[in-house]
């Protein structure tokens, strides 16, 4: 099979706005340079766009003209390593997919346990953040959570009541196997953000679950939010002000 048919052929099991990687395509070194040559070649024609060095996408049209890959799909290469997640999106660009806040950062936060992730893809540049866990498929979305609650006061733009009832919401709409890694991950966080993982779980009728996080607490502290009780029931217990 020729080198362009047999990109052809590979490319076609990729969905429109969907990141590839050139190494992905199980080219033989023999056939590099022929395989560089024709996706050139495609990305003239317009039927490949280029996500960055070595990495395309098929474009996605609409009545209002191309659809741009999500941050997502855009970093996919960078979140994952041999087909298994080794880092998430956290930081402003995740709490404004949370819905707490409404700003759009320039900077794009990705967090992996031991690899520092510098990129810059079109025109998202991204900033490496250390993982408090090794990051996998099944903790990805808890870590997330968990990094909101830590940076509560950080958040951009935040409602401080919408915020909080956003955040119980989301605790409330996690499995029993999520919610016991939110326990057992919170333990590797700062005590602050433990203490609002506990007050929030407890708001959420889950009291029963915040044993291990409240015994990890110094009784003396108290954390500093700026969270009035009337907004948060559990607050005081917390030793949250």
């Amino acid at each position: 099979m020729k080198v362009t048919a047999k990109i052809q052929k590979a490319i076609a099991t990729y969905t429109p706005g969907e990141i590839f990687a050139f190494n992905e395509l199980r080219l033989v070194p023999a056939e590099y340079l022929a395989g560089l040559k024709a996706l050139s070649r495609m990305v003239e024609a317009g039927l490949l766009k280029r996500a960055g060095t070595g990495k395309y996408y098929k474009p996605s049209l609409s009545p209002f003209g191309e659809l741009k890959p999500a941050e997502e799909e855009l970093l996919r290469t960078y979140l994952f390593a041999d087909g298994r997640r080794i880092a998430y999106i956290t930081g402003p660009t995740l709490y404004n997919r949370l819905g707490l806040t409404t700003q759009v950062p320039k900077t794009i936060q990705v967090a992996s346990r031991d690899k520092r992730i510098t990129t810059k893809v079109g025109n998202l540049k991204v900033k490496p953040v250390k993982s408090y866990v090794d990051v996998t498929e099944n903790n990805y979305k808890v870590l997330g959570l968990l990094d909101a609650i830590k940076d509560f006061n950080d958040i951009p733009d935040r409602n401080t009541e919408t915020a909080l009832v956003r955040l119980r919401q989301l605790i409330k709409e996690l499995s029993n196997t999520q919610l016991q890694d939110f326990v057992d991950i919170s333990l590797e966080y700062p005590p602050r953000a433990r203490a609002l993982a506990g007050a929030l779980l407890e708001w959420s009728g889950l009291g029963q679950l915040t044993y291990t996080i409240a015994k990890s607490l110094n009784p003396l502290s108290i954390y500093n939010f700026g969270i009035p009780k009337k907004l948060l029931p559990t607050a005081e217990k917390w030793k949250i002000d």
